[in-house]
């Protein structure tokens, strides 16, 4: 199958790319003792699961829907923190999970028996109060305010039964020397508390397959707490599994003209790309430039009637024309997990590109998928 064969919109998971993340997830896992585990916010394509069990430990989970999809479908290693637990749901979740994570001591207190009873680990969520982040503040858990983990202030020494471990969460996307830093303000504030503990859990927002991530420095943060507390490791990278390893094919519909000319596309930043408009983000574009360094500069919208609903300004070599087919990379992450249906738009079916150069799909949608949401 050809890409100009394709259905469009589609994500396209690649397969070859994928496995070249595993394997250097898995060599920091060797080398170093820690496990890691795929945080299914990020990516939670399960079709995908048997090549990742293959190379790192489990799941991360932030509710019951993934405790459940983490449980069923990967087998293994399983983990989860949420705000906050909701009863319904709490002794199920329990029964999916080996470590359960709560964000406050009142939930602490709520739930720990049950949890203990079940033979499961109890760990709890701090606040270093360390932002590491500019200019996203929607994506801080330190920020001012945050909800996200326990501050020192509020830390309780006297409530700690049965309490093994503790996790924090305060990357997006950064490199190890960000996560260097952070583990200095943990030991500032938590340090004491890590002497008591059994395991610590370093959360996700590690980019650790991107290409000028500082893995030995990583490592040896990893080491810093083994050697220094005596304390089991854990990672939750989502991003860092399948960075790179997606596209998103689309079609040229149309083009119009408004002081520049504009491609209307069969893809949407709002319905299939949400961080283009959340983070903001400029999704990288196949064979493409920044706006006037190639000949052609279009700006790039959705059919969608949001005004909002641009995913950028690109420049081509050639003049586009209806038909053509445009392929956004790094279309893996938070794409699939966050997609919609706003205006009635389609959801992009999934194919893999497997290591052959075939395709396989793997799901397909249609007017049920829409109407069955509703």
């Amino acid at each position: 199958m050809k890409i100009n064969e394709l259905p469009t919109p589609c994500y396209v998971i690649d397969e070859k790319k994928m496995t070249e993340n595993l394997e250097i997830l898995s060599g920091v896992q060797q080398r170093t003792g820690a496990r890691i585990l795929l945080a299914q916010k990020a990516f939670s394509c399960w079709h995908i699961y048997p090549l990742i069990r293959n190379f790192i430990s489990g799941t991360a989970c932030s509710g019951l829907y993934e405790a459940r999809l983490g449980f069923e479908d990967m087998g293994m290693e399983n983990h989860v923190f949420s705000a906050a637990y909701r009863e319904s749901e709490i002794d199920e979740i329990i029964s999916y999970c080996g470590h359960i994570i709560f964000n406050s001591f009142s939930q602490l207190d709520r739930y720990r028996d049950r949890v203990l009873a079940a033979g499961k680990k109890v760990g709890l969520r701090i606040n270093p109060e360390f932002s590491t982040q500019e200019g996203h503040e929607i994506y801080d858990p330190c920020s001012t305010k945050s909800r996200l983990g326990i501050t020192r202030k509020n830390f309780r020494m006297d409530d700690l039964d049965g309490v093994s471990g503790l996790h924090f969460h305060t990357l997006c996307e950064q490199n190890s020397d960000d996560l260097e830093r952070t583990l200095d303000a943990v030991e500032e504030k938590f340090g004491d508390i890590l002497e008591k503990m059994e395991w610590i859990n370093f959360g996700g927002g590690h980019h650790i397959t991107r290409a000028d991530y500082d893995i030995p420095r990583l490592e040896r943060c990893i080491r810093r707490m083994q050697e220094k507390y005596g304390l089991e490791v854990f990672l939750e990278p989502g991003e860092a599994v399948a960075l790179n390893a997606g596209y998103l094919v689309t079609e040229v519909l149309d083009i119009t003209e408004n002081d520049m000319p504009i491609a209307i596309l069969d893809t949407s930043a709002a319905c299939h790309m949400p961080d283009v408009l959340e983070m903001p983000y400029r999704p990288p574009l196949l064979d493409s430039g920044e706006a006037g360094e190639k000949a052609y500069t279009y700006r790039l919208g959705s059919q969608t009637c949001l005004a909002g609903d641009s995913i950028g300004e690109y420049s081509f070599d050639k003049p586009l024309k209806i038909g053509d087919r445009l392929v956004f990379g790094d279309m893996a992450i938070y794409s699939m997990v966050k997609n919609n249906t706003f205006n009635g738009m389609p959801l992009p079916s999934i194919i893999l590109l497997q290591k052959d150069g075939s395709f396989r799909t793997l799901r397909e949608f249609g007017y049920e998928d829409f109407k069955c949401r509703l």
